[in-house]
Protein backbone atom coordinates (compact mmCIF):
# COMPACT_ATOMS: atom_id res chain seq x y z
CA UNK A 1 0.00 0.00 0.00
CA UNK A 2 1.06 3.55 -0.69
CA UNK A 3 -0.31 6.45 1.17
CA UNK A 4 -0.31 9.75 -0.65
CA UNK A 5 -0.35 13.36 1.29
CA UNK A 6 -0.24 16.88 -0.25
CA UNK A 7 2.34 19.05 1.05
CA UNK A 8 2.11 22.44 3.33
CA UNK A 9 2.20 25.79 3.13
CA UNK A 10 3.55 26.27 6.60
CA UNK A 11 7.33 25.12 6.88
CA UNK A 12 9.75 24.29 9.46
CA UNK A 13 11.18 27.61 10.11
CA UNK A 14 15.19 26.56 11.41
CA UNK A 15 17.04 23.06 12.48
CA UNK A 16 15.69 19.59 11.81
CA UNK A 17 15.51 16.73 14.13
CA UNK A 18 18.48 14.21 13.44
CA UNK A 19 17.75 11.25 11.01
CA UNK A 20 20.00 8.43 10.54
CA UNK A 21 19.71 8.36 6.80
CA UNK A 22 17.79 10.62 4.13
CA UNK A 23 17.54 10.52 0.68
CA UNK A 24 17.46 13.20 -2.61
CA UNK A 25 14.46 14.31 -4.87
CA UNK A 26 13.83 11.63 -7.88
CA UNK A 27 13.27 14.87 -9.95
CA UNK A 28 15.69 17.25 -9.08
CA UNK A 29 16.85 17.99 -12.74
CA UNK A 30 12.53 18.74 -12.97
CA UNK A 31 12.19 21.01 -10.30
CA UNK A 32 15.03 22.58 -11.58
CA UNK A 33 13.43 23.56 -14.72
CA UNK A 34 10.61 24.78 -12.73
CA UNK A 35 13.03 27.18 -10.84
CA UNK A 36 14.88 28.52 -13.68
CA UNK A 37 10.84 29.22 -15.06
CA UNK A 38 10.16 30.82 -12.01
CA UNK A 39 13.31 33.13 -11.46
CA UNK A 40 12.57 35.39 -13.87
CA UNK A 41 9.31 36.71 -12.20
CA UNK A 42 9.79 39.44 -10.36
CA UNK A 43 8.29 39.86 -6.39
CA UNK A 44 4.98 41.98 -7.91
CA UNK A 45 4.46 38.68 -10.66
CA UNK A 46 5.17 35.83 -8.41
CA UNK A 47 2.61 37.86 -5.69
CA UNK A 48 0.18 38.03 -8.62
CA UNK A 49 1.05 34.53 -10.09
CA UNK A 50 0.50 32.77 -6.63
CA UNK A 51 -1.95 34.98 -4.86
CA UNK A 52 0.12 35.37 -2.17
CA UNK A 53 1.41 38.92 -0.04
CA UNK A 54 3.68 41.11 -1.04
CA UNK A 55 5.79 39.99 1.74
CA UNK A 56 5.48 36.26 0.97
CA UNK A 57 6.58 36.77 -2.67
CA UNK A 58 9.41 38.72 -1.34
CA UNK A 59 10.77 35.77 0.93
CA UNK A 60 10.01 33.47 -2.22
CA UNK A 61 11.64 35.28 -4.74
CA UNK A 62 14.64 35.21 -3.01
CA UNK A 63 13.94 31.42 -2.10
CA UNK A 64 13.95 30.64 -6.16
CA UNK A 65 17.26 33.20 -6.41
CA UNK A 66 18.82 31.41 -4.19
CA UNK A 67 18.13 27.85 -4.97
CA UNK A 68 21.12 24.96 -6.40
CA UNK A 69 20.20 21.62 -7.07
CA UNK A 70 22.75 20.61 -4.71
CA UNK A 71 20.83 18.92 -1.44
CA UNK A 72 23.09 18.20 1.81
CA UNK A 73 21.58 17.57 5.13
CA UNK A 74 23.12 21.25 6.27
CA UNK A 75 20.94 23.62 3.97
CA UNK A 76 17.75 21.06 3.35
CA UNK A 77 15.67 18.87 5.57
CA UNK A 78 13.68 15.05 4.90
CA UNK A 79 10.54 16.42 3.62
CA UNK A 80 8.65 14.87 6.34
CA UNK A 81 9.67 16.79 8.82
CA UNK A 82 9.60 20.08 7.02
CA UNK A 83 5.93 20.32 6.40
CA UNK A 84 4.31 21.88 9.45
CA UNK A 85 1.12 22.63 8.29
CA UNK A 86 -2.51 20.56 10.18
CA UNK A 87 -2.27 17.75 8.14
CA UNK A 88 1.65 17.06 9.65
CA UNK A 89 0.49 18.71 13.15
CA UNK A 90 -1.64 15.20 13.40
CA UNK A 91 1.39 13.07 11.90
CA UNK A 92 3.74 14.70 14.41
CA UNK A 93 6.53 13.18 12.23
CA UNK A 94 9.50 14.25 14.75
CA UNK A 95 8.34 12.09 17.57
CA UNK A 96 8.60 8.95 15.33
CA UNK A 97 10.77 6.66 16.07
CA UNK A 98 13.92 6.39 12.88
CA UNK A 99 12.21 2.39 12.38
CA UNK A 100 9.11 4.38 11.86
CA UNK A 101 10.31 6.65 9.63
CA UNK A 102 11.80 3.68 7.39
CA UNK A 103 8.87 1.96 7.00
CA UNK A 104 7.22 5.31 5.68
CA UNK A 105 9.81 5.80 3.42
CA UNK A 106 8.51 2.68 1.08
CA UNK A 107 5.32 3.54 2.20
CA UNK A 108 4.28 7.32 1.59
CA UNK A 109 4.17 9.86 -0.65
CA UNK A 110 4.15 13.75 -0.87
CA UNK A 111 2.71 14.85 -3.97
CA UNK A 112 4.17 18.40 -4.25
CA UNK A 113 4.10 21.08 -6.80
CA UNK A 114 7.65 22.04 -7.21
CA UNK A 115 8.75 18.58 -6.86
CA UNK A 116 6.48 15.97 -8.05
CA UNK A 117 6.61 13.40 -5.28
CA UNK A 118 8.76 13.52 -2.13
CA UNK A 119 9.33 10.55 -0.14
CA UNK A 120 9.36 11.25 3.59
CA UNK A 121 13.08 11.23 3.77
CA UNK A 122 13.67 13.61 1.04
CA UNK A 123 15.60 16.33 1.10
CA UNK A 124 14.31 19.77 0.27
CA UNK A 125 14.88 23.53 0.73
CA UNK A 126 11.99 25.60 2.06
CA UNK A 127 9.64 26.88 -1.12
CA UNK A 128 6.41 27.67 -2.15
CA UNK A 129 4.66 26.23 -5.29
CA UNK A 130 1.21 24.97 -4.92
CA UNK A 131 0.57 22.60 -7.82
CA UNK A 132 -2.71 24.51 -8.68
CA UNK A 133 -0.92 27.27 -9.58
CA UNK A 134 -0.49 28.15 -13.66
CA UNK A 135 2.61 28.32 -14.21
CA UNK A 136 3.55 27.79 -17.94
CA UNK A 137 6.99 25.72 -18.73
CA UNK A 138 7.75 24.84 -21.83
CA UNK A 139 4.77 23.54 -23.64
CA UNK A 140 2.82 23.04 -20.29
CA UNK A 141 0.58 25.40 -19.60
CA UNK A 142 0.43 24.71 -15.80
CA UNK A 143 2.14 22.11 -13.41
CA UNK A 144 -0.63 19.54 -13.92
CA UNK A 145 0.46 19.08 -17.75
CA UNK A 146 4.24 19.70 -16.81
CA UNK A 147 4.15 16.95 -14.52
CA UNK A 148 1.86 14.85 -16.81
CA UNK A 149 1.99 11.11 -16.23
CA UNK A 150 5.44 10.64 -14.29
CA UNK A 151 4.08 10.84 -10.72
CA UNK A 152 1.27 7.97 -11.88
CA UNK A 153 4.62 6.08 -12.81
CA UNK A 154 6.53 7.18 -9.76
CA UNK A 155 3.09 5.43 -7.37
CA UNK A 156 3.55 2.43 -9.76
CA UNK A 157 7.00 1.49 -9.45
CA UNK A 158 6.73 2.28 -5.52
CA UNK A 159 3.98 -0.30 -5.36
CA UNK A 160 6.00 -2.48 -7.16
CA UNK A 161 8.75 -2.46 -5.02
CA UNK A 162 6.36 -3.76 -2.58
CA UNK A 163 5.77 -6.80 -4.37
CA UNK A 164 4.29 -8.78 -0.99
CA UNK A 165 1.68 -6.33 -0.32
CA UNK A 166 -2.07 -5.25 -1.63
CA UNK A 167 -1.96 -3.02 -4.78
CA UNK A 168 -3.56 -0.07 -2.91
CA UNK A 169 -3.26 3.42 -2.83
CA UNK A 170 -4.84 5.29 0.06
CA UNK A 171 -5.39 9.14 -1.44
CA UNK A 172 -5.07 11.02 1.70
CA UNK A 173 -4.66 14.14 -0.47
CA UNK A 174 -6.45 16.99 -1.41
CA UNK A 175 -8.34 17.44 -4.76
CA UNK A 176 -5.96 19.74 -6.07
CA UNK A 177 -3.45 17.31 -5.43
CA UNK A 178 -4.88 14.47 -6.40
CA UNK A 179 -5.44 15.93 -9.40
CA UNK A 180 -1.86 15.28 -10.65
CA UNK A 181 -2.64 11.39 -10.56
CA UNK A 182 -3.85 9.34 -13.19
CA UNK A 183 -6.26 7.16 -11.25
CA UNK A 184 -6.63 4.73 -14.63
CA UNK A 185 -2.78 4.22 -15.17
CA UNK A 186 -2.53 3.13 -11.50
CA UNK A 187 -1.61 -0.62 -11.22
CA UNK A 188 -3.59 -0.56 -8.14
CA UNK A 189 -7.33 0.01 -6.23
CA UNK A 190 -7.61 3.86 -5.69
CA UNK A 191 -9.28 4.41 -1.93
CA UNK A 192 -10.38 8.20 -0.91
CA UNK A 193 -10.81 8.44 2.87
CA UNK A 194 -13.37 10.98 4.21
CA UNK A 195 -13.58 12.09 7.71
CA UNK A 196 -17.08 13.38 9.20
CA UNK A 197 -17.84 15.56 12.03
CA UNK A 198 -21.37 15.54 13.89
CA UNK A 199 -22.38 19.30 13.83
CA UNK A 200 -25.83 21.15 13.58
CA UNK A 201 -28.02 17.71 13.52
CA UNK A 202 -25.56 16.29 10.33
CA UNK A 203 -22.29 14.81 9.66
CA UNK A 204 -20.41 17.08 7.31
CA UNK A 205 -16.56 17.62 6.75
CA UNK A 206 -15.00 20.91 8.51
CA UNK A 207 -11.30 21.79 6.77
CA UNK A 208 -9.12 21.93 9.83
CA UNK A 209 -10.38 18.53 11.72
CA UNK A 210 -10.70 16.46 7.89
CA UNK A 211 -6.74 17.77 7.39
CA UNK A 212 -5.59 16.95 11.05
CA UNK A 213 -7.46 13.42 10.57
CA UNK A 214 -5.83 12.92 7.60
CA UNK A 215 -2.57 13.25 9.40
CA UNK A 216 -3.82 11.02 12.48
CA UNK A 217 -4.54 7.94 9.92
CA UNK A 218 -0.83 8.37 8.27
CA UNK A 219 1.14 8.50 11.42
CA UNK A 220 -1.30 5.19 12.68
CA UNK A 221 -0.40 3.63 9.60
CA UNK A 222 3.01 4.44 10.15
CA UNK A 223 2.75 3.10 13.61
CA UNK A 224 0.91 -0.42 13.04
CA UNK A 225 2.48 -1.26 9.60
CA UNK A 226 -1.32 -1.43 8.24
CA UNK A 227 -0.73 -2.83 4.68
CA UNK A 228 -4.11 -3.93 3.57
CA UNK A 229 -7.75 -2.05 2.94
CA UNK A 230 -9.38 -4.47 5.41
CA UNK A 231 -7.20 -3.15 8.36
CA UNK A 232 -8.09 -0.09 7.77
CA UNK A 233 -11.62 -0.20 9.65
CA UNK A 234 -10.26 -0.36 13.12
CA UNK A 235 -8.42 2.99 12.50
CA UNK A 236 -10.22 4.84 15.91
CA UNK A 237 -7.77 7.55 16.82
CA UNK A 238 -9.15 10.70 18.42
CA UNK A 239 -12.63 9.76 18.45
CA UNK A 240 -13.18 8.53 14.87
CA UNK A 241 -15.16 5.14 13.86
CA UNK A 242 -15.57 3.64 10.79
CA UNK A 243 -19.09 3.72 8.99
CA UNK A 244 -19.10 0.55 7.07
CA UNK A 245 -22.85 1.36 5.94
CA UNK A 246 -21.59 4.53 4.58
CA UNK A 247 -18.55 3.22 2.70
CA UNK A 248 -17.98 1.66 -0.43
CA UNK A 249 -14.87 0.10 -2.76
CA UNK A 250 -13.51 3.46 -3.45
CA UNK A 251 -14.23 5.57 -0.28
CA UNK A 252 -13.88 4.49 3.60
CA UNK A 253 -16.00 7.66 5.84
CA UNK A 254 -14.94 8.03 8.69
CA UNK A 255 -17.33 9.94 11.30
CA UNK A 256 -16.62 11.66 14.75
CA UNK A 257 -19.32 13.16 17.26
Amino acid sequence: MIVLLSPAKRLLAEGSPAVSRFSLPENLKRSGELVERLRKYSPAKLAGLMGISPDLAQLNYRRFQEWTPEFSPDQAHPALLSFQGDVYQGLDAASLKPADLEWAQDHLRILSGLHGLLRPLDLMKPYRLEMGTALPVKRAKNLYAYWGDSLTQQINAALDALPHEAPLVLNLASAEYFKAVKPALLQANVVRVDFLEFKEGTYKPIQLFLKQARGYMARWIIQQRITRLEQLGSFAEQGYRFDEAASGESVLVFKRN
